[in-house]
């Protein structure tokens, strides 16, 4: 960690400085709105980067702008995020980093996902006769809390591959924190939407609902306690946060949280770990997908639907073509089928990771699809694995919150990083620390075993849930051309492969790709994003024998195309977020 010297000094005179530079964006940021507004691409030739929202996104290009790597902007990225946009993503939370190196060529992972904490059992979320809670009784409040790893996650990203000071790149979200930020619109109706259960716990009440009446859009809002935690981390480290008065304040919250606490310890903040893991990969059109592997579902389902494609000509079908969208979605289905029954932590349980992308086992899968109806019956594989296959299917709930972060700077790294504290607004338990605490234990299976067979995901002390997270950079001849990434629970997975292929078969820019309507099968339903073309499509899937449904899918891709002529990003229209490059 590169600290410098007279730290409390420089920290109590950065903000000031930092706001002057991130300022210098304001109109860059205005004109990259006005750009995804018109569905045009946002065109750059030395670094870029995209995020959930235009403060953040200022942030990350001051950094960049003045010589620091992908890493060091995607913390300061991330230090805002946890500020504007706190119900999806914070130093509460966990993140799935992907990274490649401009210098050795090389590509790894880190994984900072929550872990749970150590006196947690299989029946944590069952009740005295063994049956699963409901999903929110087991959300809100201490139980579902597991130990964050953002923090932890950030600092080793800045050791491996920083190059700025570490403390600068705390200045914009500490200024902005004490100084107020304007509450956006989407920030002020999720509250609204959510305000009975944020209104149960005081400390949440008094932040994002006080006197009982939600935020309101527009209105400024400060949060001086952020402030003094990131204060802390940018002179002690992530030290500070994992030791000490913040996690002493963080266990005091989950043990206590009235009517549901947890079972989170001091020790478990002390002892987590980031895990630096190596990438998994599948190839499509010549490409590598690479993204985050077990405990993450997200690269193993998006390479399995991409490999079950592969075979298949998507470009001559085309974008409006309802069987390419057939492919799809059975290619989906299958990928899905796999999901629940063998992705897990594989820390903790044997799984087939090589096998679920291998080549001959995605051609005979493929093989299912080599029809002109829906599949009738969809069941897992058996993919080439060195030990036994004897697993329950999963029967875990993950519903989506989530904030994505894409980033390439002039140094030819690329990074791709999902981050998250899962549920909108988590536990909605806020830490004296000013943020709040992730509910990522719920992504667990809440049942342990299925008629005496054991279920992968089911929780252990120590294991991390499985994610449906999917950060990807794809490379061509071993360099980057896309990195891409959205939230969104367990949608996640469909949107990044609907980018993927409208981006490589139908040869969108990364723009006009993130903001194709969605088409999204995960279990069976083929979700049809309302209000868009998809719906043209309800009828000719329903008569294939898909069982259709229209919803909002609100997704929040963003992604940048590395070209011969330069970086071309996009940002996704249904939310807040922008690109912005120089």
């Amino acid at each position: 960690m590169r600290l410098l010297p007279l730290i409390t000094l420089l920290l109590t005179a950065l903000p000031v400085s930092a706001q002057d530079a991130a300022d210098a964006f304001a109109p860059e940021a205005a004109s990259a709105q006005t750009t995804k507004d018109s569905g045009a691409p946002v065109a750059a030739s030395e670094w870029m980067v995209a995020a959930a929202n235009p403060l953040a996104v200022r942030a990350g290009a001051r950094v960049l702008s003045e010589g620091g790597t992908a890493a060091d902007a995607m913390i300061a990225v991330q230090s805002v995020l946890g500020l504007v946009e706190p119900q999806s993503s914070g130093l509460g939370g966990g993140a799935f980093l992907v990274w490649y190196d401009g210098a050795s060529g090389e590509m790894t992972t880190l994984d900072g996902r929550e872990t749970a904490p150590m006196a947690a059992t299989p029946r944590l979320f069952q009740d005295e006769a063994g049956e699963p809670l409901k999903f929110f009784d087991a959300v809100v409040g201490g139980l579902s809390v597991g130990t964050p790893g953002t923090p932890a996650l950030m600092e080793k990203a800045h050791a491996k591959w920083g190059r700025s000071d570490w403390p600068m790149l705390f200045a914009d979200a500490i200024k902005l924190a004490e100084d107020g930020f304007e509450v956006s619109p989407r920030l002020a109706a999720l509250v609204d939407s959510d305000q009975e259960r944020l209104a149960r716990f005081q400390r949440t009440a008094s932040y994002f609902v006080p006197e009982g009446a939600p935020l309101a859009e527009g209105s400024t809002l400060k949060n001086l306690p952020y402030a003094k935690t990131l204060r802390a981390i940018a002179t002690g480290g992530a030290k500070a946060f994992y030791t000490g008065p913040i996690a002493q304040g963080i266990v005091d919250t989950v043990v206590n949280a009235q009517g549901n606490p947890g079972v989170l310890s001091m020790t478990d903040l002390s002892i987590y770990k980031v895990k630096e893991r190596a990438p998994v990969c599948a190839t499509y059109r010549a490409h590598d997908v690479c993204g985050m592997g077990p405990p993450s579902s997200g690269a193993l389902t998006v390479g399995q639907i991409l490999g079950m494609l592969d075979g298949f000509d998507l470009a001559a079908l085309g974008k409006d073509s309802p069987e390419a969208w057939r492919l799809i979605g059975d290619a989906s289905r299958l990928a899905f089928a796999d999901r629940g029954r063998y992705m897990a932590d594989s820390d903790f349980v044997p799984m087939p990771t090589k096998g679920l992308v291998d080549s001959t086992y995605l051609t005979s899968r493929a093989g299912l699809l080599t029809t002109d109806k829906a599949l009738s019956e969809v069941a897992p594989g058996e993919p080439p694995f060195d030990h036994a296959l004897l697993w329950a299917d999963d029967e875990s709930i993950e519903l989506p919150s989530t904030s994505h972060i894409s980033i390439v700077d002039k140094y030819g790294n690329a990074l791709s990083m999902t981050t998250t504290i899962e549920n909108g607004f988590g536990s909605r338990l806020m830490a004296p620390g000013g943020f709040l605490l992730n509910n990522e234990l719920t992504d667990f299976s809440f049942k342990t075993q299925s008629d005496g067979v054991p279920i992968a995901n089911r929780v252990e002390p120590g294991k991390r849930p499985r994610s449906s997270m999917a950060p990807t950079i794809l490379l061509k001849d071993g360099k980057p051309v896309l990195v891409v990434g959205s939230p969104g629970g367990s949608r996640i997975i469909g949107y990044v492969a609907k980018t993927i292929i409208a981006h490589l078969d139908w040869g969108l820019d990364p723009q006009a790709a993130i903001a194709l309507p969605h088409l999204v099968n995960r279990f069976g339903t083929y979700d049809l994003e309302e209000g868009t073309e998809a719906t043209q499509f309800d009828d000719p899937l329903t008569a294939m024998g898909f069982e259709t449904g229209t919803r909002a899918l609100t997704s929040g891709l963003h992604a940048i195309a590395v070209t011969p002529n330069g970086l071309l990003g996009g940002a996704d229209p249904r939310r807040e977020g922008i690109a912005l490059g120089k």
